[in-house]
């Protein structure tokens, strides 16, 4: 059912991150990663890639309705916006004071939080 030519569990976004939109009808757009899924290396981010919703009609509402929704977009197409200078950037994994495994910016080499 899922395709798992990815291996890793190491992503490059999590949930909580401002990325950029690099391909595809929603280019340089900028939005907030809602959700992660990692089997299929995919994230919703927030007021990018909208499709049309069809919901049947129910009870609470009976005219039934037509939402615009989030759709996952790949995480290959989707770049981190450094927090320190507001631009797209490469990531990294080094270790920090800690000793600890942690994400840095490739073009400030700035660690960025992982919270």
């Amino acid at each position: 059912m899922y395709h798992t030519h990815h291996k890793t569990s190491k992503f490059h976004i999590k949930k909580g991150d401002t990325v950029q939109v690099l391909s595809g009808n929603y280019q340089k757009k900028q939005g907030k990663v809602l959700k992660v899924f990692t089997k299929t290396y995919r994230a919703i981010v927030e007021g990018v890639n909208f499709v049309s919703k069809h919901r049947k009609p129910t009870a609470k509402n009976p005219q039934g309705a037509i939402e615009r929704v989030e759709a996952p977009i790949h995480m290959s197409n989707l770049m981190l916006i450094d927090p320190a200078t507001g631009k797209p950037t490469r990531v990294g994994r080094k270790l920090n004071g800690e000793g600890k495994l942690q994400r840095y910016s490739k073009k400030t080499g700035e660690f960025i939080n992982n919270g």
